[in-house]
């Protein structure tokens, strides 16, 4: 038997937002294609824990989501090391498509692909949350892919994910699990405090149900239009007064906006160029956690897992 490749330990590979903006765009629509594929067929969970997606070990996956009456599943992946979408089934089906396409391309290939797995599923064809509006089956602007700075981000992905793992692990209260959020094209972590929340002002249905209780989250988002460089981020609600007095670490991280809309920020960049990349980020998380948390009355010894 051949002796399998494999590859060294990758360091955090830059991800410089202006150059791969244009692909990180259209990666972005294909996530909220797949994305709305599984909401519509994955049975409704609290804080809609059962829309987003999940690092997988080739790309970004579904996992498996149930169709038909007798317990069948199906799961679309995105391979962003063979760049092809995979559609397959419990019942043995599989059909794939190469990645790079024009969004209206991607939509249709993707229903055909499920159309002939036998799996039916009818979402809102467009976009969620953007600033542009084309429907999915007719936007054959967004095409731009690079192979090279896909595989950079999802690499960063799964160096991000196993640390946000690691510090999920330290708490034994009510928790997402890590997951992509694709209508913002975030991989976040939630922990709750087991408390209600007070209705947050204006709210609608989305954010009504996201914020029904006391919450932290932590993440990482590649950056956009407003911030144009990869960040991590944390935030809590209800914004408990004095948030923004306490420290942050490690030095790079800061305390931005105020009131309800205070964020802990800290650039990926800082992270990557840190002497201990993994050490920094989870005293990032570990900070930003105490902060929220201590400042707004949470229990933290009670909720903190020992071992």
């Amino acid at each position: 038997m051949p002796t399998p490749t494999r590859r060294p330990a990758a360091e955090l590979p830059p991800l410089p937002l202006d150059e791969w903006e244009d692909t990180k765009t259209t990666l972005h629509l294909y996530l909220q294609v797949v994305g709305k594929v599984r909401l519509a067929r994955m049975p409704p969970r609290n804080h809609w824990w059962h829309v987003p997606l999940y690092v997988a070990s080739r790309g970004l996956t579904t996992r498996a989501v149930p169709y038909g009456g007798g317990g069948e599943t199906f799961q679309v992946d995105l391979d962003l090391l063979d760049h092809r979408a995979v559609a397959t089934t419990s019942e043995g089906g599989r059909r794939s498509f190469t990645l790079g396409l024009p969004v209206a391309d991607f939509h249709r290939e993707l229903f055909a692909a499920l159309d002939a797995l036998g799996v039916e599923a009818t979402i809102r064809a467009e976009p969620f949350d953007l600033p542009f509006s084309t429907p999915f089956p007719a936007d054959r602007e967004h095409r731009a892919w690079d192979p090279a700075a896909v595989e950079r981000f999802w690499r960063a992905l799964v160096w991000i994910g196993g640390v946000f793992e690691e510090f999920a692990g330290r708490f034994a209260g009510k928790a997402t699990p890590v997951h992509l959020f694709w209508h913002s094209f975030d991989l976040a972590y939630s922990r709750f405090s087991g408390r209600r929340a007070p209705a947050m002002e204006g709210a609608g249905d989305v954010a009504r149900e996201a914020y029904s209780h006391e919450v932290t989250s932590f993440g990482f988002w590649a950056g956009d239009a407003k911030v144009r460089e990869a960040m991590f981020y944390s935030y809590v609600y209800p914004v408990p007064e004095g948030l923004t007095d306490r420290p942050l670490h490690p030095d790079a991280a800061r305390w931005v906006g105020e009131g309800g809309g205070a964020q802990a920020r800290l650039p990926y960049a800082a992270v990557r160029e840190s002497p201990d990349p993994r050490a920094a980020l989870l005293d990032f998380l570990e900070s930003a956690y105490l902060a929220e948390a201590e400042a707004g009355g949470w229990p933290v010894e009670e909720l903190r897992r020992d071992g």
